[in-house]
């Protein structure tokens, strides 16, 4: 009897506040769909980052005629055999290199062709204006200023390259939107909570002189506020499982039907299935657990039981 009577209450208060419960259930959804996205940004960072630094590779340059010529670097002239025989000795007895791979002139031209056969100034370049270089793999692609302080300035190497530092600024950039999305989820949640606070209140109001008969026939105090409560659970677990849908919904269109389809994009390792399921019980947790305790708090102030 009193499961069906707080029940009951529950759909009263709802239905009285249809407005206010439908603006919880919004800024509830939009504000949890921007929490799950903004976790699910930082697992794709990640999950990129795992991907792309086990096969970045730092660049030993070597210098030749045409840098002799132009480079402070190579002022002492292009690269000799010994020089190039010492420094692909010190790079095998280096403990943070796992993998050297020595590139010459022909193959750079080669390579060049293959990426860059369409531009102008390919027609002009010839293959000894193309550099030597080692293409080392690090076993750990942090210890790049291991290899850039023991090589740079070193007679016949015109540069050293980390194509991590390229990575880096992609990934920063990422990381810039995830912090904005996450300041954007913040404000939205704030909104939510004054929209339950202010729903539970006037819910509150409205309903004084029943809760007040109540009062005076000896409930007690958690009994008079459970629906009050629920109220607030039920609307924000409706915003929860919208703001899931709206996960599910933008991971298939967007990824599987749409990102993923993409020739430029099939390079990138994309999230799974697993790291959105995973996601949607802790949204869920969320959207019943906030109101609720937003719901309690709210209650303390207005209705005095």
């Amino acid at each position: 009897m009193r499961a069906q009577f707080v029940l009951s209450e529950i759909g009263v208060g709802l239905r009285r506040n249809l407005t206010m419960t439908f603006a919880v259930i919004v800024s509830v959804a939009l504000s949890l769909a921007l929490f799950g996205g903004s976790l699910l940004m930082s697992d794709q960072v990640n999950t990129m980052k795992g991907y792309w630094y086990d096969k970045v590779n730092v660049s030993v340059f070597l210098c030749n005629k045409s840098d002799a010529e132009s480079d402070p670097n190579c002022a002492k002239g292009a690269v000799t055999d010994e020089q190039k025989q010492q420094i692909k000795s010190d790079l095998d007895k280096m403990s943070v290199v796992q993998t050297v791979t020595y590139e010459s002139q022909d193959a750079a031209y080669k390579h060049y062709k293959e990426q860059f056969g369409d531009s102008p100034l390919a027609a002009s370049l010839t293959p000894d204006q193309m550099q030597e270089s080692y293409r080392i793999k690090l076993k750990d692609p942090e210890k790049y200023q291991v290899i850039a302080t023991a090589f740079d300035g070193r007679d016949g190497v015109q540069s050293v390259q980390d194509q991590k530092g390229i990575l880096d600024n992609l990934f920063g950039l990422l990381n810039g939107m995830n912090w904005a999305a996450r300041a954007v989820m913040a404000l939205m949640l704030v909104v939510a909570l004054m929209l339950i606070v202010n729903t539970v209140r006037v819910s509150a109001f409205s309903r004084r002189r029943e809760t007040g008969i109540m009062r005076l026939v000896g409930a007690s105090g958690f009994y008079i506020q459970a629906p009050f409560i629920m109220e607030a659970a039920v609307a924000g677990l409706i915003g929860g499982t919208v703001a899931c849908g709206f996960l599910v919904i933008a991971r298939y269109f967007l990824i599987d039907h749409g990102l993923a389809l993409q020739e430029k994009l099939n390079l990138i390792n994309f999230i799974g299935w697993e790291a959105v399921l995973t996601k949607l019980p802790l949204i869920l947790a969320t959207s019943l657990l906030m109101p609720a305790l937003a719901a309690f708090f709210a209650l303390r102030k207005y209705l005095k039981v």
